[in-house]
């Protein structure tokens, strides 16, 4: 859980204006899953790895440069 809520607060210093919230939601299973509204963004299960750091944050910033809110 340390590294999802390091992940929480780097992506609310990086977005604060676009995101309204980040929920941090345990699961079994070694599920990590960062969907940004409605559009997954990353997810541990398809990749068969954990996220390097600032990746999440490359992915969405990238997402939201597209122009998807």
């Amino acid at each position: 859980m340390p590294r999802a809520a390091s992940l929480a607060a780097e992506l609310l210093n990086n977005f604060e204006p676009e995101i309204e919230s980040v929920t941090l939601t345990p699961s079994d299973g070694g599920r990590f899953e960062v969907t940004v509204n409605d559009r997954l963004v990353f997810s541990k299960l398809q990749s068969h790895r954990h996220a390097e750091p600032g990746e999440v944050t490359r992915l969405i910033r990238q997402l939201l440069q597209e122009g998807y809110r």
